[in-house]
């Protein structure tokens, strides 16, 4: 099975239709990391924002359900930090489906946020009213086949795939890591040993998209 792509630009217009139809349309994005899922949902709200009028969209990030630092450490998992096991994905769909359910309901939905300032989640950061339109969540594991991912699928009104060659992936990578904290070498071995592994994972769900972006 084919997936249809999209440029970016097609995928801001497509945004557009989502968030004009009437009600909430909750969109995911999925994609490796550092292939520029975070980038794109940003575009996306802003320009809805900027056509339809400020707090139309909300961008709510998978990373908000990171398990703490602490955590990590306890579980001896800080050092694959970004793993499918990192997250409390459970949380995270329970709040998928709050957010589809709570449409005109419940005002507002909060949901966490990731601070990379600190490398930890932040719970009760997000404000979703109940007027907003479209929802856009990104995150590797969106399309993923495990439990209780996949409850995913038939949660969200559509997911997107981002594409992106994996050079640049991994040259984005390294430069957010820079930026955080490590040396050359630490954020070229994190980007390819441990953003790697993951992004080896995430690759082939991208058949489960309802489309590809190419970013």
């Amino acid at each position: 099975m084919t997936v249809p792509e999209m440029s970016v630009d097609q995928a801001i217009e497509r945004a557009l239709e989502l968030a004009g139809r009437g009600g909430r349309t909750v969109l995911g994005i999925a994609g490796a990391p550092g292939a520029g899922k975070s980038t794109l949902a940003r575009r996306v709200v802003a320009a809805v924002d900027a056509a339809l009028g400020v707090g139309t969209a909300v961008q709510v990030p998978m990373d908000g359900f990171h398990l703490s630092n602490g955590a990590l450490d306890a579980l001896g998992r800080h050092d694959r930090k970004g793993a499918i096991d990192t997250f409390d994905g459970h949380g995270y769909v329970a709040l998928v489906r709050r957010l589809v359910t709570a449409d005109g309901v419940e005002d507002p939905v909060w949901a966490p946020d990731f601070d990379r300032r600190v490398d930890e989640p932040v719970a009760g950061s997000i404000a979703v009213p109940a007027r907003t339109a479209l929802v856009v969540s990104e995150g590797n594991y969106l399309l993923d086949d495990t439990e209780p991912w996949a409850t995913l699928r038939d949660l969200f009104t559509e997911t997107w795939f981002c594409s992106v060659d994996d050079g640049v992936r991994v040259d984005r990578l390294m430069g957010r890591h820079m930026r955080h904290g490590r040396d050359h070498a630490a954020a070229r071995s994190w980007a390819v040993e441990v953003d790697g592994v993951n992004a080896a994972r995430v690759a082939p769900t991208a058949i489960r998209a309802s489309r590809t972006v190419r970013t």
